[in-house]
């Protein structure tokens, strides 16, 4: 079945490090996602800076109190540009999750692109039109919401 993609950007009225050490720090993942989405860290042995090959696991309640496992590794980090994070166990049959960040006039432009594909096939498709699609975009777009409050 298809690959969907998902592009966000947003600038950020901040000096590049400021954003780089927001971003690469795990922990403020949780400080960005909305609370009805249920979402934890709950890996005990990671670093509070992002590094290739860490593995970071949480629990998601995407839907009607569900809790799903989740884990991701992070597979590429170039400081203060761009770090990936893929899903290796989780809810979709794929999940790369890009995230760049780049110096512009007045702060950081940060872009988030994720391609991700939804397992149970037609299901899964129907799924993704009906629900999945509009709950990404809206956990996105809370996050860019939070970021600008944290940030302004």
């Amino acid at each position: 079945m298809a690959i969907h993609c998902i592009k966000m950007v947003q600038k950020i009225p901040v000096a590049l490090d400021v954003a780089w050490n927001f971003f690469s720090n795990p922990a403020n993942l949780e400080r960005i996602t909305e609370e009805g989405v249920g979402f934890s860290i709950v890996s005990k042995h990671h670093s509070d800076k992002i590094y290739p090959g860490q593995i970071i696991e949480y629990r998601i309640k995407p839907f009607a109190g569900i809790s799903l496992y989740w884990m991701t590794e992070i597979t590429n980090v170039v400081d203060r540009q761009l770090f990936v994070d893929e899903q290796r166990f989780g809810p979709f049959d794929m999940w790369h999750h890009q995230h760049h960040f780049k110096e512009v006039g007045g702060g950081v432009e940060m872009t988030d692109i994720v391609h991700y594909k939804i397992p149970f096939w037609v299901v899964g498709e129907l799924a993704n039109v009906v629900f999945v699609k509009n709950k990404l975009r809206g956990i996105f777009e809370y996050r860019k919401n939070m970021i600008g409050e944290i940030f302004r």
